[in-house]
């Protein structure tokens, strides 16, 4: 099950941070161009999702990596918990049904990660 955690953190780390440096480094106009919600939000709000999503990638592997303050890693799903629960009230909102799938299975897989690396896979 520890191997299978690590499966899971590494493909949600790996979404969240492509998804993360995207969001913190492209220009609006472009983001709005693939990620239609942004023009419903500001640019720093944006910015401030895409530093967290990438923060919260950072912290499932590099706790674990290293042996370190390992209880940052379910902290880091717990908040990407979080920000899919957000984010699929944003996606509600816009009538946008496909996105708010994809939030769920990203939430799910959070969960997962949460459960086992709070209880009995903790590091």
């Amino acid at each position: 099950m520890n191997g299978f955690l690590w499966i899971l953190q590494g493909v949600l780390a790996a979404l969240f941070a492509a998804a993360g440096v995207t969001k913190s480094t492209q220009p609006r106009e472009k983001l709005i161009s693939q990620l239609p919600w942004v023009s419903d939000v500001s640019t720093p709000v944006v910015r401030l999702i895409g530093v967290a999503e990438l923060a919260g990638a950072l912290g499932l592997i590099l706790p674990g990596a290293f042996d370190i303050a390992t209880v940052l890693t379910p902290l880091a799903a717990t908040v990407l918990a979080v920000i899919m629960v957000l984010a699929m009230g944003l996606h509600a909102r816009r009538k946008e049904p496909q996105a708010i799938g994809f939030n769920a299975i990203l939430l799910i897989v959070a969960a997962v990660i949460m459960w086992g690396r709070f209880g009995p896979y903790s590091f």
